[in-house]
C-alpha cells in the first residue's frame, strides 16, 4: 500500500518480524510512507529494486544502511545513493526511518500487544495511515469531515 511516489531525499530500510518482512521508505523531513510487505525473513535485492521501481522517483537523493541489498543499486535505478554503516556508529542518514520502525514497533506493542504474520498487513496499513495523517484523529469534527463523503442524489 502507498499514498504517494516519494522523491527528493528518500531513507529506505527493512524490518524483520515472525515470518515476515518489511520494506519501507519514508520520505525526509515529511510523513510520506511506502512500504511492502515480503513474506519470509529477509530481503532480497530484486525485493528492492521491485519497491523502488514502485516507489521511488527517479533522480531522487536515496540513504540506506550498509546491507548488501544495497550495494550497487544506483547502477540499477537512477538515484543517487548514500548508505550509513551502522557497525561504525552511522545513523545519519537513516535516522528517521528507523525512529519510524520504532514508532511502528511500539504502536503494535501498545495497541495490539502482539500480532500475527497474517494480520500484519492490516495493522502496518492502520500505522502508515496514522502516521501519516495524524491530524485526522485532531477532533471526532476533524475526522467526520475528512472521512464521510455526500453521495450524489438522482
Amino acid at each position: 500500500m502507498n499514498y504517494e511516489i516519494l522523491e527528493k531525499m528518500v531513507q529506505l530500510d527493512e524490518a524483520y518480524f515472525k515470518g515476515i518482512s518489511l520494506l519501507m521508505a519514508k520520505q525526509k523531513g515529511t510523513r510520506k510512507l511506502a512500504y511492502e510487505l515480503i513474506k519470509g525473513t529477509s530481503v532480497e535485492r530484486n525485493d528492492a529494486l521491485n519497491f523502488l521501481g514502485q516507489y521511488i522517483k527517479p533522480k531522487s537523493e536515496l540513504k540506506t544502511d550498509g546491507a548488501k541489498i544495497y550495494q550497487g543499486i544506483d547502477k540499477w535505478w537512477p538515484v543517487r545513493h548514500t548508505r550509513d554503516i551502522h557497525k561504525r556508529f552511522e545513523f545519519s542518514n537513516t535516522s528517521e526511518i528507523e525512529g519510524t520502525f520504532g514508532n511502528l514497533r511500539t504502536f503494535i506493542r501498545r495497541m495490539y500487544h502482539h500480532t500475527t504474520t497474517e494480520k500484519m498487513p492490516e495493522i502496518v496499513g492502520e500505522f502508515c495511515f496514522r502516521f501519516s495523517f495524524p491530524e485526522i484523529f485532531d477532533n471526532p469534527h476533524e475526522y467526520l469531515e475528512r472521512s464521510l463523503t455526500l453521495v450524489p442524489f438522482d
